[in-house]
């Protein structure tokens, strides 16, 4: 199947209200392009050395998400690059993308990445740490920063049960932030789900979804 036909068969799928992000790393221009001429506007690069040619290969009206772990000597890079950074993983990392947003007189849209999965190599903020920060009032000392709301990933496992806990904790933690910090704004973008669980991601109340392979195919 065509990518195009692809990119139809997962759309078909989604309720309204779910925003497709189609995750193109490792895959040439030319495959976004198709993609892109079937009327998907939003991709997503883990790498800061994909991401950067890809953006000037592809039309101006492109919407990128840099969804990979982003290194402090990179970021300078991303920001303002790239329209969503979905992987902050620390205090550290958002601290300096807000500097940079503001010497460059921007505001960057971000994601904070949560860690619910069973599994120690996968980045992100310990829930219960996130949540602190939120109820102390650390997002009010952002100058240049938006947060969008945040990102996760399930255990990579077939135990359907652990793949809905870790959805379900997910989605929690966004109701909990909401109700520690009730002044925050606009941070309600919940991106979960991958091609393999997304189906999982949406009956838990994912607002976006992150498919690759479904689209694209394998890695090239």
């Amino acid at each position: 199947m065509s990518v195009a036909g692809r990119l139809a068969a997962v759309r078909s799928t989604l309720p309204e209200g779910v925003t497709l992000v189609a995750v193109s790393k490792f895959h040439p221009v030319e495959a976004l392009r198709e993609a892109y001429d079937a009327g998907q506007r939003i991709f997503a690069e883990s790498r800061v050395q994909e991401l950067l040619p890809k953006t000037q290969a592809m039309p101006a009206d492109v919407c990128w998400h840099f969804i990979g772990h982003l290194q402090r000597n990179k970021a300078k890079m991303v920001v303002g690059c790239a329209d969503l950074i979905e992987s902050v993983d620390s205090l550290a990392l958002l601290a300096l993308i807000d500097r940079l947003a503001a010497e460059r007189g921007i505001v960057q849209r971000v994601l904070l990445e949560a860690h619910v999965a069973a599994e120690e190599a996968k980045s992100g903020f310990d829930p219960a740490e996130l949540l602190g920060w939120f109820a102390g009032g650390g997002y009010r000392e952002l100058r240049a920063t938006h947060i969008c709301g945040i990102m996760g990933m399930a255990t990579n496992t077939d135990d359907a049960a652990r793949i809905d806990a870790d959805f379900a904790a997910l989605a929690t933690l966004l109701r909990d932030i909401h109700a520690a910090a009730p002044d925050l704004r606009g941070c309600d973008i919940l991106s979960m789900g991958m091609s393999h669980d997304y189906p999982a991601a949406i009956a838990h109340g994912a607002t976006h979804v992150r498919v690759g392979t479904a689209i694209f195919g394998e890695r090239q």
